[in-house]
This record gives C-alpha cells, structure tokens and sequence, in this order.
C-alpha cells in the first residue's frame, strides 16, 4: 500500500509514498502491516507534502523512532480490497506470480515486480533462462491477463534495429 519514505520534523511524522490511487486512501483500510503480517501499524493521516503522506504512527513519537522505520514497507491483507471494478485494472499483488507467455502460449517467464517509475507500469520478467526483462504494462506490450489461468501474453517489442533490417557497415542491404 506504501513505503516510508522518511522522517518529518522532531515528533515522530514520517512521509509516505503512497501506491494507492487516491494516495489519501492509504488509510482508508485500517490498520497496515509489514510483509509477514506480524507488525502492525495504526496510522493517522496529518498532511501532504511534495507529493507524499504526511502521516503519524502509532507508538512513533519522535524523530529516530521515525527514521528508524525508513524503507518499511506497508501492507494489508488482500481480501480487505474490494474488487476491481474495471476489466483493465489490477491490484500489483494480483501480477506478480502470474507465467508470462507469448502468443503461442509458450512460457517466456514469470512476473517477478510491478513497478512505476514515472511513465506508467513496468513488469519485471524473470525469462525461462534466468534473465530479467521490463516490459511496459501497456494493452499493445501485453493485450491478455488471465487472473484465473494465472497467466499473462507478452508481445515482445521490436527492436529498431531488427525492424531496419539487416544492413551493412555502409547502409547496403
């Protein structure tokens, strides 16, 4: 759902990267977890600033309680989410794990991480060989998620270079 990103001032803030929609609805679900569900955190929103949660945790009342959970990465149950409304979206957690397959159905990978650097979301494919890929998690780079097969297609992108052609050193064919 988030990650913290850091401490805010002397009495305990930390800032949140939220990665829900609404980053507001952090939280809106209750109470988060860390990955294994063993730690638990009640949250208070306080504000926003450049672009991230300004947000109180319980039992985090000063500034090295705060910098002391950077990088802690929040969580919640996946049954307290409610069902996507739209065909086209997913929950990440609904991604990752699913056999990348192109369009004969021949497994190329599985997908490993989703993530959004800026420009939209990126699938990380670990490939068959053990390579690891990124592909833009667009309908033209992956038209078909089947959540229930557990499967995704992949269209490989071309490369300019292999839709150019083969060519020599002087441009000759």
């Amino acid at each position: 759902m988030g990650v913290v990103t850091g401490a805010h001032g002397v009495r305990g803030l930390v800032r949140v990267k939220s990665f829900t929609e609404d980053p507001a609805d952090l939280t809106v679900y209750g109470d988060l977890t860390d990955r294994t569900g063993s730690r638990v955190f009640g949250l208070t929103l306080k504000g926003e600033v450049k672009g991230q949660l300004l947000v109180a945790i319980d039992g985090c009342s000063d500034r090295n309680a705060a910098e002391a959970l950077r990088g802690q990465e929040l969580y919640i149950d996946r049954s307290f989410l409610p069902e996507v409304e739209d065909e086209d979206d997913f929950y990440h957690a609904d991604l990752i794990g699913l056999a990348a397959v192109d369009g004969t159905g021949e497994v190329l990978g599985h997908v490993r991480a989703v993530f959004d650097f800026g420009s939209g979301d990126m699938l990380e494919v670990v490939k068959v060989d053990g390579a690891v890929t990124l592909y833009a998690f667009t309908r033209d780079v992956v038209p078909f998620v089947d959540l229930n097969a557990g499967t995704l297609t992949i269209v490989e992108p071309i490369d300019a270079d292999d839709a150019k052609g083969d060519t020599d050193e002087e441009g000759e064919g």
